[in-house]
């Protein structure tokens, strides 16, 4: 029996089903690794760029990579790993995404239930007075500014910024739930994200990885390693699941 009937075969029997997705979820989006060859990180320094002391410092350089980003994130759209994660929610085999991406495009796939680990794009805060605005509210401003005139930052986690503890807490009281964790285009090296694969495996989750590359989890923590384009194998998987249910 090949792997990806294995792994269908797990995903239809578990009750409580999550995803954990990393940036390599949305390559075929058109959304390089930021840091891959091509991605920021080789154009602007992290620690110059991407630290909320470098934010409150001079956030209108900061503006420039985040201009960048957002280009490459307006452009793109769900793929077919997005779109298949969105049918198995609708089939009941998914409960939910945990993803490290701030890219939205879960939810433009038709996913309901996505915990946004390191915050979202399409939103943004005054750090001083605390409004919030819609991206779309501030479209024609660069940088966009707040009534009190200060600059706005995006509702992205930065560097030295905590992870929002809502979504902390969800996605760990969802990986100590889990009957099966998908871990989808991430190491899984950042922290804290990195935990929920340990878990979820301590309370009895089964792990399946669908990576390019297998990483640190593929020999400590993953049952099934599916390596190749996650558009390619959501799509193959979510059709083998099609067909075993209709048979």
């Amino acid at each position: 029996m090949n792997l990806l009937n294995q792994a269908a075969d797990i995903i239809i029997k578990g009750k409580f089903n999550i995803a954990l997705t990393g940036a390599g979820i949305s390559v075929e989006s058109g959304i390089p690794d930021f840091r891959s060859k091509g991605g920021l990180w080789t154009k602007y320094d992290p620690s110059e760029y991407a630290t909320i002391e470098a934010f409150k410092r001079d956030p209108e350089k900061v503006w420039r990579m985040i201009k960048e980003m957002d280009d490459l994130l307006e452009k793109a759209k769900p793929n077919k790993a997005h779109i298949g994660l969105a049918d198995l929610e609708k089939m009941g085999l998914l409960y939910g995404i945990i993803t490290q991406n701030v890219d939205n495009l879960h939810q433009e796939a038709g996913s309901s239930n996505v915990i946004e680990y390191h915050g979202t794009s399409k939103t943004l805060s005054c750090l001083w007075c605390g409004r919030r605005y819609k991206k779309e509210e501030k479209r024609e401003e660069y940088p966009p500014k707040c009534e009190c005139g200060r600059i706005l930052k995006p509702d992205i986690v930065f560097f030295g910024e905590p992870i929002p503890q809502d979504a902390m807490a969800q996605s760990f009281q969802m990986a100590s739930k889990a009957d099966v964790l998908l871990v989808i285009g991430t190491s899984a090296v950042v922290s804290p994200a990195n935990t929920i694969p340990s878990i979820a495996k301590q309370n009895g989750a089964k792990i399946i990885e669908i990576n390019k590359e297998s990483t640190w989890l593929t020999d400590s923590v993953t049952d099934i390693f599916l390596q190749g384009s996650a558009g390619k194998i959501i799509s193959e998987l979510v059709d083998i699941i099609k067909n075993k249910r209709h048979k």
